[in-house]
């Protein structure tokens, strides 16, 4: 299920016959073709970033919702993550690896080690999630958009609405993997 804010090209900043559609299944915006049939994660060739820029902080942060309404009130926050899964993993696949085999053991030491590149100042979440996160938010930079209570899994909610803007948690686990969490 699918939703789509219609607006033109010279709004979005996409080239002609695009336009954003927000994923309900995953609440990730995407991009689509009617015509062409052709959806995709990343914006298309062409795309103006400036404009889309904009677009998407305006229309697909927070769908449907005035951001300061929703800060004020506390009813959704903004959180990033690294995952790394196992073979334990509720689906142990990924963008990165079709099977993941890793044991929870070997998962744990990557994300500890991940955990201490970023406490050392190596490296920001963000950057490390790109290339090193399980999860499809991982070109987004583990950004995983706004969120309330009820829409995450107990252990991931429970940690994020903990975490104070800025602030990073430990590892957290969930049946989806190993979590390191930035609000």
């Amino acid at each position: 299920m699918t939703r789509a804010i219609l607006a033109d090209a010279s709004q979005t900043g996409l080239p002609e016959g695009w336009e954003v559609r927000h994923s309900n299944s995953k609440n990730l915006p995407y991009y689509f073709h009617p015509e062409k049939k052709e959806s995709r994660w990343e914006p298309p060739e062409g795309a103006d970033p400036e404009k889309l820029k904009v677009y998407m902080a305006n229309y697909h942060s927070t769908p449907g919702i005035n951001k300061m309404n929703v800060q004020e009130k506390g009813e959704k926050i903004r959180c990033a993550h690294l995952l790394v899964k196992h073979k334990g993993s509720r689906r142990p696949a990924s963008w990165r690896e079709a099977k993941i085999t890793r044991s929870k053991e070997e998962a744990m030491s990557i994300i500890l080690a991940h955990e201490q590149r970023i406490k050392n100042g190596e490296s920001k979440l963000g950057d490390l999630a790109i290339s090193e996160s399980d999860c499809s938010s991982a070109r987004k930079g583990g950004d995983l958009g706004f969120f309330g209570k009820g829409d995450m899994q107990q252990e991931f909610e429970e940690a994020a609405f903990a975490l104070q803007p800025g602030e990073m948690s430990h590892v957290v686990e969930t049946a989806s993997g190993l979590h390191l969490i930035e609000r």
